[in-house]
Parts: structure tokens; sequence; C-alpha cells
């Protein structure tokens, strides 16, 4: 499955979202959308770094 979708087809889905949920639920939808992207991003930052921060820990113990 190709991952570039392209200006119609995010078209496409956007008409597909305001028909299912409706104008009234398409603003909520977007706002939880994004607050998970925003979590999800952190969440793996934060896994990324705490190797770093353990071995920093070790590191400044010896």
């Amino acid at each position: 499955m190709p991952m570039n979708i392209g200006v119609s087809g995010v078209v496409l889905i956007l008409l597909v979202a305001l028909f299912i949920f409706g104008p009234s639920k398409l603003p909520q939808l977007g706002r939880a959308i994004g607050t998970t992207i925003k979590e999800f991003r952190h969440g793996t930052k934060e896994l990324m770094n705490e190797p770093h921060k353990e071995a920093n820990k070790e590191y400044t113990k010896g």
C-alpha cells in the first residue's frame, strides 16, 4: 500500500469523515487525533532518551 496519498486522496478522506461524523463532531475528532499524536511523540522521545539518562547516571556515580 503506497504511503503518498496525494491531495485528491486527502480531500476524499476529509469528505468521507465529514459525511460520517458530521460538521459538529469534526473539530472534536481533529483535536483528539492531534492530542494522541502529540502524546505518542512525547512518549517515543522519552523512550529514546531513557538509555542515555541511565548511562549518564552510572557515569556520574562512578
